[in-house]
């Protein structure tokens, strides 16, 4: 289903009841409403960072919902489209964290190659309706996506922003990771703990200071 490793370490999981009954009723959604990402994209997280390449895992809730925004990878959006204001202020920290100068687009293609899972808690969502498809069994899948990670017998940091992706830290029960957690980078929020929080440079300290080659945080 995905063309890497995750096929096998998700076999088992992609057998099980829950995840069938998502599936159908995930295409459902997908013949009467209007759905995003496209069908092709949904497991783009997965495709574009291997299981054995996760270093970081950065937790978003669910996919943006205006048309064209969602690609499949947490805060991300394709090239060509408007960056949404959380992913603007995710820029400006990585400015004033590690200098890094803000892309003129939104696309976070090059972060998932380096070996960080841009992981939204639920995979899709319909048209103008924020958090339409939670409760339809994505959590129970994502949640076991992390316990997966959980167990990785390499360091892994998790960037949990915000409350919702706060409330995943329970799952991360294997003392060799190390979490990072702020507030969320929304215009609501940002001035409430995520604006000096240097997520970036903690998360690379922490992996050179296991051995493990830092993530390039630089936007290609």
């Amino acid at each position: 289903m995905i063309g890497n490793d995750w096929d096998i370490i998700l076999q088992n999981e992609l057998k099980k009841d829950y995840f069938i009954k998502l599936i159908n009723d995930v295409r459902k959604e997908y013949h009467d409403k209007t759905i995003f990402p496209r069908k092709d994209q949904v497991f783009n997280a997965f495709r574009y960072t291997p299981y054995e390449k996760v270093k970081v895992v950065i937790l978003g809730q669910d996919p943006y919902h205006g048309v064209g925004e969602a690609e499949g990878l947490s805060f991300s959006v394709p090239l060509g489209i408007k960056k949404p204001p959380s992913l603007i202020n995710i820029f400006k920290e990585l400015e004033d964290d590690l200098g890094i100068k803000p892309p003129n687009h939104g696309s976070l293609h090059s972060w998932a190659k380096e070996g960080v899972l841009l992981l939204n808690a639920v995979l899709t969502v319909v048209k103008d309706h924020a958090a339409s498809h939670q409760g339809m069994g994505w959590e129970i899948f994502t949640d076991n996506v992390i316990k997966l990670v959980n167990q990785k017998k390499e360091p892994v940091v998790f960037i949990l922003w915000g409350r919702y992706a706060r409330s995943k830290k329970s799952l991360i029960t294997n003392p060799i990771h190390y979490v990072v957690e702020s507030s969320h980078p929304s215009p609501l929020s940002a001035y409430n703990g995520f604006f000096g929080s240097k997520p970036f440079s903690k998360t690379n300290n922490y992996l050179i200071s296991k051995g493990i080659k830092p993530i390039n945080w630089e936007i290609k």
